[in-house]
């Protein structure tokens, strides 16, 4: 189970940061064209990219934490 959150939050940081990289260099955000301009599904996607992250920064405090001990 831990393995799949990881690995679905992992996709889902990629695709916030390509998202992100194609926003900077071309101003197209992928994610509003796919699902419309601030649409229920495309704040639900934006929403679950920053959880992913936040999910991600947890795991990686936490195998932190067990190194040092």
């Amino acid at each position: 189970m831990k393995y799949l959150l990881k690995w679905i939050a992992w996709v889902l940081v990629v695709i916030g940061g390509l998202n992100w990289g194609l926003y900077g260099l071309f101003d197209f955000d992928l994610v509003e064209t796919i699902f419309g301009t601030m649409s229920v599904a495309s704040r639900i996607v934006y929403t679950l990219v920053g959880i992913s992250a936040i999910v991600l920064i947890v795991y990686k405090a936490k195998k932190m934490m067990k190194k040092k001990k």
